[in-house]
Formats: C-alpha cells, structure tokens, sequence
C-alpha cells in the first residue's frame, strides 16, 4: 500500500551519505562532452591561479632592484596573461556547469513526472498532491546545484587544495608537515556538522512541502473556504505552517553559518601560525622572504579552497536531503504495471465486458469491501446501467474496468483478456469515459476537447462539438472555440464542462462507452439538448451507465440493481421496479424528485 509521504517523512532517518545524489549522476552521461569541457575548463582556471605564487616568488627575490625592473615587466606581462587566461576559463566553466545544472533539473522532472504518471489512484489516495507537486518543483529546484554551482565550486577548490598542498611541499616540507597537523581540526567538524546540516535540511524540505500542500488545498477550493468565512482559520494555518517551515529552515541556517565560521577560523589560523613560524625561519636564514610568500600564497589558497568546500559541503548536503525525497518518489513501484509479455487484446475490437466472481477493497479501507463476489457479462453494443445507493459500488466497477486497481478475487475481461495479463494503456485505449466529476484543464475550448483524441484533426474536434451541442455555447464566447476556460474551467457552468466531457468521449469514439452520471450537471434545457447526443453515442457501443436520471434508466437494456457491493436484482425497468424493493425505492424517489 502507498505510504502517506506527510505522515512517514518525519520518522524517515535523514542518512548520512551522498547516496541519493549518486543516484542522478548517470543523468550526466547524455551530456559528456559539456562534462569534458567543464572539467577542462575548471583544470585550466585552477592551474592560472596557482602560477601566481610562483611568479610572486621571483619578483620578490629577484625583482627588487635596478637590474630587476626588465625582469619584473616580463613577470607582470606574464601574470596578465595568466589572469586572462584564468577570466577566460572561469566563465566557460560558469556557462557550462549552470547548462548542466538546468539540463539535470529539467530531465528529473520529465523523469519524475512520468514516473508519477505511472503510479496508480491508490497512491494518490495515501499522499497529498501538495507535497508531491512540491517535491517535482522545490526539491528538484534544490539539488540544481549539487550539479552546478555546488559542484563547480567543490570540484575547481578540490583541484586548488590538491594543487596548493603540492606547492606547499614542494616550497617547503617543513611547514607543510605543520599545515597537516591542522588538517584533523578542519576536517572533522566539517564531517561532523555535515551530517548534522543534512538532516536539517531534510526537515526544512518535509516543514516546507506541509506548508505547500496546505496552501495548494485552500487555494483550489477558494470558494469553499470564503463561503463559509473561513479565511482568517486558513490564514492562521498557514502562518502555523511557515512558521515550522521557517524554524526548520533556521536551524539548518545556524548550523551552515557555524560550520562555515568555524572552518574559515581553523583553516586561517593555521595560515597565520605557520606564517608566524616561516617569518622567524627568514629571519635565521633558514629560507628566503620569496619562498616564504610563495608558501604563504599557496596557504592561503588551500585554507580558501577547505573553506569553501566547508560551505559547499553545507550546500551539497542540503541537496542531498532534496534527492532523497525525490528518489522516495521514484522508488515508489506502481501498483498498477503492464506485465513483462503483456496478451494482446483482439484486433478488431469487440467491446464485451465480463466480470467474474470479482471481490474488491480499496487499499486504503480494507475492512470495508466495495465489491463482493460481483459477475456479469456485456454483450458487444449492449447498454447496461448500473443503480444503487451512494457506496454501492458502482464507481468501483468502473476503476476495476479501467484498471486503476485489481480485484483481491476474480477476474475482470475485456474482449476476453483478463486485464491484469494485458498492457493497461491498450485496455484503457478502448474505453471512453464521462465521469460524473468532470475535469477540465487551463487552456481553451477547443484543447480541452481534443484532450479525448490529440492527434484528431480540427475537422473531427468541431463535429465532436456539434454531436455534444458544446457548439450551443462555444460559438458565443469572446474567441470561440479559442478561448481560454481558467484553471479547472472556472468560466464554465457545469453544465459545460459536462458537455466538453461528452464531446471528449464522442471524439474518443471508442468501443466501451462509461457514463457516470452524463447528465448530472446539466438543466432540463441543456439535458434535452444532450440526451440525443448520448443516445447517438451509445449505439453499436458498449455502455455502461450509472444512471440516477429515468431517462437514463428507460433507454437502458438491462439494468443491474447493487448495493452494499453485490449485485441484489437484474433485470429491465418495469420489472424491476415491481419485484425489487430497492429499485422501487430508489425509483420513486426520482419520480418525486423529477416532478418536484
């Protein structure tokens, strides 16, 4: 069963290793070649920056004197080149490194969001779509630069503490033997608050998504929550919520800035003993004033490059903490796949529908099942309606039939395949939808029908229109068909979202037909308008209806009676409503209803 990344994130271990960066490394194998130059470019930069110590050695002891001024104009017209050279480097490197770290960004999205499409219902059923939305975009936001600018930055002062630390013992093995006496005292705090700065940052990201989800809630029913005056309890949530997010954030803050200071301390006063020490060894003659700077320059270089790894370390564990939570995502295994060798579904396609001794709970509540031991057959262009009470599970057999779950017993078959042994994508392929809660997407009219056959051409999309009377109301909007619905279409009635609902299904011209509820939202005037085009729709098909309307349930040629998940009667209209106490019920009510 899915896990609620909510309830489980704060009782998750942070770790206390880069592993979940490692994970997107492979990433950067698409890319070598801007890789190669990068790290060309990086090598180059650094080598330019540790020429000059060597060149301010020379000056020093050879430079200072009136023989010297040739020689110094010929170390600084050197140096000059070696600063171009080293401006040139730096700002390839920059291009490339931020490329790659876009280019990492971008393609962990794409692979999220597809992975994300992959996982079934029941894992949307167990976890907020706020806190996923915010891994897709914050966390992956976050970890750009564990291939950018951490990375450039960690990678050019690793080569410069390499470099420099080389350099120090070649000028002198002395003071070098000094230097590494320090190392121990920079480089275990740095381990230490490290680990200590990665589970903070896990925290701040789980702290921060909460205060997402929330927000993307309210927001989404903005409606709901300034009907009922709610808006300074949402307010004062939300506040809650960035307040934990914040103290979170700060925590992992305090803890960057210690670590930070702390190694910039250690590192430079180190440089300024060891400097203490090689002034008294000029001063005996032990070495010249010209080496001592050379070494001096080449300390300081390695004690900036350890201070900046310091504060990249903080940046690069934060990072890590952002990819583990994205890589929680992506171990999530659908709990819907097609198998390994999926079974074709026959060419042509018939549209029949067997259920067989099927038995269903959701994950979620398995205590309660939807289903009990349901079988039924739909013959080729038979329309079948399905009534019952709320909870019956009449949407449950509509889920099982699109495979979004699988039944805990039975089988259910389309065209005589079993789905569970078929590509889900192919049995979804033949199965149009009207769902009884339509959904529409930001963008216009005429994209919103298309999203039921994207590659139909303008043509087909307005003669869908016509067949599911959208062209009633698209011809009189500012831009027609071209006109852009909002979020959700909200400048829609709901009668016109349904519309665009049947219109996606007409286009779809599918086999199998689902219509739950087709004309739920719609007035008496806009459902005369559209019972003739479901009725059009539903022939040589094979429909399935939830059917609460009469109408609905006249036109029906056999009528299947649930509830409590079992199937309690079967049979047609006027039968029904004689020997069945439940249809009877049910159909009185909306007879009343109907003539009220």
């Amino acid at each position: 069963m899915a896990r609620s990344t909510e309830d489980t994130a704060p009782a998750r271990p942070a770790g206390k290793s880069l592993k979940p960066l490692r994970r997107f490394l492979p990433l950067l194998t698409a890319y070598r070649l801007p890789v190669a130059l990068a790290f060309l470019a990086l090598v180059v930069a650094a080598l330019a920056t540790l020429i000059v110590p060597l060149a301010v050695r020379r000056v020093i002891d050879h430079g200072f004197s009136a023989e010297g001024s040739l020689l110094i104009n010929q170390y600084f017209a050197v140096m000059l080149a070696v600063v171009a050279v080293l401006a040139l480097a730096s700002a390839a490197r920059f291009y490339l490194v931020t490329w790659l770290g876009e280019r990492i960004v971008a393609d962990t999205r794409d692979l999220l969001f597809k992975h994300l499409l992959d996982l079934s219902p029941a894992f949307y059923e167990a976890n907020r779509s706020g806190e996923i939305v915010s891994r897709l975009t914050a966390d992956t936001t976050q970890i750009k630069s564990a291939f950018s600018t951490s990375a450039s930055i960690a990678l050019r002062n690793l080569v410069m503490l390499i470099g420099a630390a080389v350099m120090m013992v070649v000028t002198s093995p002395q003071l070098s033997g000094l230097v590494l006496l320090a190392i121990p005292l920079i480089v275990l705090p740095l381990i230490f608050f490290g680990r200590r700065v990665r589970a903070l940052s896990r925290e701040a990201q789980d702290t921060l998504a909460h205060s997402a989800a929330y927000a993307q809630e309210r927001l989404l029913a903005v409606t709901a929550v300034q009907s009922f005056v709610q808006e300074l309890t949402a307010i004062k949530a939300f506040k809650d919520a960035t307040a934990v997010a914040f103290d979170a954030s700060a925590r992992r803050t305090r803890a960057r800035a210690f670590l930070t200071g702390a190694i910039i301390f250690l590192s430079l006063g180190s440089v300024t003993a060891v400097l203490w020490y090689g002034a008294r060894e000029v001063i005996t003659g032990a070495m010249t004033a010209g080496s001592l700077s050379q070494f001096v320059l080449y300390a300081v270089l390695a004690a900036s490059a350890l201070g900046e790894l310091s504060q990249v370390w903080g940046e690069v564990q934060a990072a890590s903490g952002a990819a583990e939570r994205i890589a929680e995502l992506l171990d999530e295994k659908p709990a819907i796949a097609a198998p390994l060798s999926p079974v074709p579904l026959p060419s042509p396609a018939k549209g029949e529908v067997v259920f067989d001794r099927v038995s269903f709970h959701y994950p979620t509540r398995p205590d309660g099942p939807a289903l009990e031991d349901v079988s039924f057959a739909v013959a080729k262009g038979e329309t079948v309606a399905l009534v019952g009470p709320s909870g019956a599970g009449k949407s449950t057999i509509f889920a099982l039939l699109q495979r979004f779950y699988d039944p805990q017993t039975g089988r259910v078959l389309v065209d005589g395949v079993d789905v569970r042994q078929a590509d889900p994508r192919a049995v979804r392929s033949r199965i149009a939808v009207v769902p009884q809660e339509t959904v529409i997407f930001s963008g216009s009219v005429l994209d919103n029908i298309r999203f039921g056959r994207p590659e139909a051409s303008l043509a087909e999309i307005k003669a869908a229109a016509r067949a599911a009377r959208i062209d009633e109301f698209a011809e009189r909007l500012p831009k027609g068909y071209d006109t852009e619905v909002g979020e959700r279409g909200i400048t829609l009635s709901g009668g016109q979202r349904q519309r665009i609902a049947i219109g996606r299904a007409i286009l779809r011209d599918a086999p199998i037909l689902l219509l739950d509820e087709a004309t739920s939202a719609l007035d008496a005037e806009s459902e005369a308008l559209i019972q003739e085009a479901i009725t059009e729709l539903t022939q040589h098909r094979t429909t399935l209806v939830i059917a609460h309307r009469l109408a609905t349930v006249r036109n029906a040629g056999r009528i299947l009676v649930l509830d409590e998940g079992r199937i309690v009667a079967e049979g047609q209209h006027g039968e029904l409503a004689q020997t069945n106490p439940l249809y009877s019920r049910l159909a009185k009510l909306q007879f009343s209803a109907q003539s009220a």
